[in-house]
């Protein structure tokens, strides 16, 4: 496994306690459909939410929720379309990015609510 795999399921694991603690119900991880992955699908309040994860060892090259372009936020919206019609969601929905950075000590965790559409 790659440094930037490992890297990838230590930030889905952070962001998953950090929402959890939020108040968050984790329904799904790293669900695909055809070309789309999302990486959490998490309830909260009738809400469902589709969450990417971006984790990065430093702000060098940007800040994670940075590399969420609008070809990633189609893919994503693709599969939501899919896990909403298999499992007949008829309430609320709503797409967030947790950024996160790894740094010495504690991570920085930012929950970005509503990133994109």
């Amino acid at each position: 496994m790659t440094d930037k795999i490992k890297r990838g399921f230590e930030g889905e694991d952070l962001a998953i306690t950090f929402l959890k603690e939020k108040g968050y119900r984790l329904l799904e991880r790293n669900y695909r459909y055809k070309r789309s992955e999302i990486d959490l699908i998490v309830e909260k309040d009738n809400w469902l939410v589709f969450v990417e994860v971006k984790t990065r060892s430093s702000t060098s090259f940007g800040y994670p929720e940075e590399f969420v372009d609008e070809k990633k936020a189609a893919k994503i919206m693709e599969g939501a379309d899919q896990y909403i019609h298999e499992n007949n969601w008829k309430a609320n929905v709503r797409y967030d990015i947790v950024s996160i950075v790894l740094k010495k000590g504690d991570p920085e965790i930012v929950h970005f609510e509503d990133a994109f559409y």
